[in-house]
């Protein structure tokens, strides 16, 4: 066994930027365990600038892993293994390994369907990393390691199951260090944590409950707190927890505020919660702690449907968690879901009334039924026919299955229906109050951040900075942002006016950058702002 630490490169693979992404938390919890475990640690980001195999074969190139490593969801799996068998045909001797919960549900046919993929870990995996790395290259050790599957002579192996992690607080913090935090400030969206795992919850939609068990465990609010303050020290504001049941326990939610007030930090966050758990004095806690929004999984207006996916909540439940919490101030969102086994025409309605008797900002997805779920394995149980198993269909964001009663071209006419009528109009409302000049804050924010994702989106998905963002010195003033959004708008093919005050907010925030290199301006992405201010320092 070599001496030196071993180098482990995990890779972000791509999914659609339009999904809203954040920094990737279930791997940076993966790359934490690989560095507390003693490896060397590269993490190539993919989700937020542009992906190539050249780029990969090159990256690969410099860093020279011993291990290649991604996780992935059912939606950009495809993608993910794909990547794993380029890195293995150009590299013969490196490992590779995949985690994540598609795989961990779907083990035999990703093994077998891509023979580039050595090992696949399966559930919650920093334990198993622990154990891997000493072992990963000699396979005959990889029978003693629990948690992971291999190929060995054609045949499925499964090492043994590994048991949940028992205190939470025994993992180190994600290790966003290794992510190019600057891309995701850029975007603007919410940095995600999780303060527990595990959901006692049995919605037959959901993978949450065999992906981290039925049993919830917690992780001691200052540890939490801790890893929030970090968060903050980043240059982030905002934070989403993304626990499957954050207000399962009431006490520990106050606990958490009351460390927030008490550490005095100022942010605002997110959370997800199940309405029979919602109440007005709760939400005036959160409030008061920084919390501004709760979304509620309500997922049908119709009570048969809600009994048929075991949400066990009643409808009158939700109107009175809704009605009770909105009077806080709080801002409720709702989820519903179209395509539930047994949908017809008239659950849809119910569903549609519901939803708008709620008085509350409100979505639909379609229902797509992950490897892992019980609508999946049991589908001949219900009312439900699967369309197709091309994965990358599966965002939710069209339909893939149909009733007995209900077509998917009927479902996505509902749904287009209400983005249509709703939607849309509420946007088409906005951009004219803008344009007039009467648009309040809110209306202006809201119109600016959509034009601005737009941008930002294809700034990173093109890599336009790292191709275009060479220019000449032609004057004192050449490293201007200015001179940036000129070349950019004429890429996109925007107007200046739209380009130019994006271009120079990101690089006030100091998320762009420039150096004069050979009589020209280099414009580049830094890796996190505040991190490379204080390693200057």
């Amino acid at each position: 066994m070599s001496t030196y630490p071993m180098k482990v490169a995990l890779i972000v693979p791509p999914y659609p930027l339009e999904e809203s992404p954040a920094p990737p938390l279930g791997l940076c919890y993966a790359a934490a365990a690989f560095e507390d475990a003693g490896a060397e640690v590269r993490v190539l980001d993919y989700l937020v600038q542009g992906y190539t195999p050249d780029k990969l074969r090159s990256d690969l190139d410099r860093f020279q892993p011993d291990i290649v490593g991604t996780n992935s969801v059912t939606l950009n799996f495809y993608q993910a293994a794909s990547i794993l068998q380029t890195a293995k045909a150009h590299f013969p001797s490196v490992t590779t390994v995949m985690g994540g919960p598609h795989v961990s549900f779907d083990v035999e046919n990703t093994l077998r369907g891509y023979p580039g993929i050595d090992i696949i870990v399966i559930g919650e995996g920093e334990a198993t990393i622990q154990e891997l790395l000493p072992a990963v290259g000699n396979p005959r050790r990889w029978h003693s390691v629990n948690g992971i599957a291999f190929l060995e002579n054609g045949e499925v192996v499964y090492s043994g199951r590994r048991r949940f992690i028992k205190d939470l607080d025994t993992l180190p913090l994600p290790a966003r260090h290794l992510i190019p935090l600057s891309r995701y400030q850029a975007l603007g969206f919410p940095v995600s944590i999780i303060t527990s795992r595990g959901c006692p919850n049995q919605c037959i939609f959901c993978q949450g409950r065999r992906m981290v068990g039925p049993k919830v465990r917690y992780r001691s609010t200052p540890n939490v707190v801790d890893e929030i303050e970090e968060i903050l020290d980043y240059g982030f504001s905002r934070v989403n927890i993304a626990d499957d049941f954050f207000t399962f326990n009431r006490d520990r939610v106050e606990a958490f505020c009351s460390e927030i007030k008490n550490r005095n930090l100022k942010f605002r966050w997110s959370a997800f919660a199940r309405a029979d758990s919602a109440t007005a004095d709760l939400m005036e806690i959160m409030l008061d702690a920084g919390c501004d929004a709760v979304l509620f999984g309500i997922e049908s207006g119709n009570q048969e449907m809600l009994n048929r996916i075991r949400k066990h909540v009643t409808l009158d439940r939700i109107r009175k968690a809704v009605s009770e919490c909105k009077a806080t101030g709080m801002k409720i969102v709702g989820a519903f879901i179209v395509g539930l086994p047994g949908e017809s025409p008239e659950t849809l309605m119910d569903t549609r009334n519901f939803a708008e008797e709620l008085g509350i900002e409100y979505g639909y997805h379609f229902l797509a039924p992950f490897p892992g779920t019980t609508v999946k394995e049991k589908i001949d149980q219900y009312d439900l026919e699967l369309l197709t198993e091309d994965y990358s269909q599966f965002d939710a964001n069209r339909p893939i299955v149909r009733t007995s009663r209900l077509s998917a071209e009927e479902m996505a006419r509902f749904v287009e229906e209400f983005y249509l009528a709703e939607v849309r109009a509420r946007e088409e409302e906005i951009a004219k109050h803008v344009l007039e000049g009467n648009a309040t804050d809110s209306e202006r924010l809201y119109y600016v951040g959509r034009r601005k994702n737009d941008i930002v989106y294809q700034l990173l998905s093109k890599n336009i900075i790292e191709t275009h963002g060479s220019l000449p010195a032609v004057s004192n003033n050449g490293d201007s942002p200015q001179e940036l959004a000129y070349e950019v708008a004429v890429v996109l093919g925007k107007p200046l006016s739209a380009v130019e005050p994006i271009i120079r907010d990101i690089a006030t925030f100091g998320y762009l950058k420039s150096r004069r290199e050979n009589g020209r301006v280099r414009w580049y992405w830094t890796h996190n702002n505040k991190v490379d201010q204080l390693a200057a320092t």
